[in-house]
This record gives C-alpha cells, structure tokens and sequence, in this order.
C-alpha cells in the first residue's frame, strides 16, 4: 500500500487517479477530516494527517509500505517533511520525496525548504528516490488575466524554463512507486523543450488565434500584485527569489527522464494549451 501525502495538491490529486487507473492500492493523506470523509464515503482509501503533528503520522502509516512526500510550502516545510521521516524510519518504510528543480544546491527560498530535507532521506538508512520537477506549466492555469485580457504576468524571468506538466510528473511518481530499480535515484523531471515567457506567449498565440503578450514585472511590482490577490507574503518572497535566481538562466536544462522512465515523451507547451484551451480561449 502506498501513503500519498499532499493529496488535494495538483501532484497528488493527479498521481491518486494515476495509481487509481493503475490497480494500485493507495490511501490518500489529508489534513481536512472532511476531505478524508469525502474520500472514504465515495470509495477510496484516505486518512487524516499533519505532518506538523507527530501523533497523526504513525497511524496513518499502518500497513504503508512505500510513502509519496510532499509537505505544504511554507516556513515549517522542512520541520514537518522530517516529522514523516522519523515516523517513516521507525515503521521502516520507503520514502520517494518530490522535491524541487536543483534543490539540493538551495538556489531558490523553496529549494531551501527541501534541501534539508532531502539530506535528511539520504542520510536515514531508508530505501528512497527523490524528484525534482523543473517550473510547472500549471502555474499559466491561475493566469485569468490570459482569457480576460490577452497576457500574463510573472516576475522577470527572460531565460528559458523547460516548463514540465504535473501529469507527467504524476506518471513518473507512479513509476517509481511501483517498480523496482529506482532506490537511491534522484530523477530531474522536464518538459520536451525550454522556452522563454515570451516564445510562450507566442504559443498561446498560436493555438488560441489571438494575440497574447507576456508582461515581465520589476520584483516590486510583481510583490504588489501578488499581495493584491491574496497570496501569502510567505509564498509572495519565495516566488520572487525563484525569479531572481532563474532570472538569467539555470532552468533551460531539457532531460529525457519522463520519457526514459515512463515510455510516453512528456507533453509540449502547445499541447498544454491545447488541453486547456476551456480555460485560456
């Protein structure tokens, strides 16, 4: 049986109905009771669990053989990741942690909230796998502004990203989680081409038959526009440093991973839209 934390994120929602069409037995870990509740009474397998509060991890972890890791963004990430991987040291279950791209070099303020993290794995004696995704294109699906005005804002970022889809990141994660061969393994997760914000715009463009523009805002004005719309101050600083170290370069890295592992070349920007085109048209 497989743990699925972090299971009403865009990754573990998509990897639950990937284990789901599989035949995988697994039980989907939530912080709500009333999540779990609406699990369990449509037919699923789920238990309620913060990883902030030790005493919930133990039992959720009964009759667990592997763990799927992902703790929420935020300032305690780290402190609570390791609470599971002390739960999961103690029961002797296998760990596979989605991380961040280049994580292990803390470039980023989120990659400083999995590093320690992932040292940690490395460093209990369990048999694990880390992930690494590079920038998830589901992050242009709360760009509202691309249906209502034709563009997008994001802080400025004029290198090329090699932007990858959560449902390939999900088929990966379901991969790994059930075979063998990937103990020890840190898998860097892309999609099939790096592009600029502005070849993307000019992808959108194309499948949408209407003009779309990438708006690059000054780190001030991007914090503004943020807080506007709610977001954590927390969450606010972290995607501001994510676009200063990128800014320049160092998230254009293509690899073949998704395919090598799961048969199936991961999806192309264009195809994105495409799926989206509710959304975005």
């Amino acid at each position: 049986m497989i743990l699925v934390t972090g299971a009403s994120g865009n990754v573990g929602t998509a990897l639950l109905t990937r284990l789901r069409a599989d035949g995988v037995p697994a039980r989907a870990a939530y912080r709500d009771p009333r999540a779990t509740a609406r699990t369990i009474t449509s037919g699923g397998r789920a238990v309620t669990l913060d990883l902030a509060v030790p005493e919930t991890i133990g039992p959720a972890l009964d009759g667990i053989e592997t763990v799927f890791l992902i703790g929420a963004t935020g300032p305690d990430q780290a402190k609570h990741e390791v609470n599971m991987l002390d739960a999961a040291r103690a029961a002797g279950v296998r760990v596979v942690k989605l991380s961040v791209w280049r994580a292990d070099e803390g470039l980023t303020p989120i990659a400083r909230l999995h590093q320690p993290v992932e040292q940690s794995l490395v460093a209990s004696g369990l048999p694990w796998t880390i992930l690494r995704p590079n920038f998830y294109l589901q992050n242009f699906l709360r760009q509202p502004s691309i249906r209502e005005a034709g563009q997008f804002g994001f802080p400025l970022i004029t290198a090329p990203i090699s932007f990858v889809d959560v449902a390939d990141v999900a088929r990966v994660a379901a991969r790994v989680l059930t075979a063998d061969g990937h103990d020890g393994c840190v898998y860097d997760l892309t999609g099939p081409k790096a592009l600029t914000y502005a070849e993307a715009a000019e992808k959108f463009s194309g499948v949408l038959g209407r003009p779309v523009r990438y708006v690059g805002l000054p780190d001030d004005e991007a914090r503004t526009a943020m807080l506007s719309r709610g977001m954590p101050e927390f969450h606010v600083d972290a995607l501001i440093g994510v676009a200063r170290a990128y800014r320049d370069g160092g998230a254009e890295t293509v690899t073949s991973t998704v395919a090598d592992l799961t048969g199936r070349a991961p999806l192309g920007f264009a195809d994105f839209v495409r799926q989206n085109r509710d959304v975005f048209a």
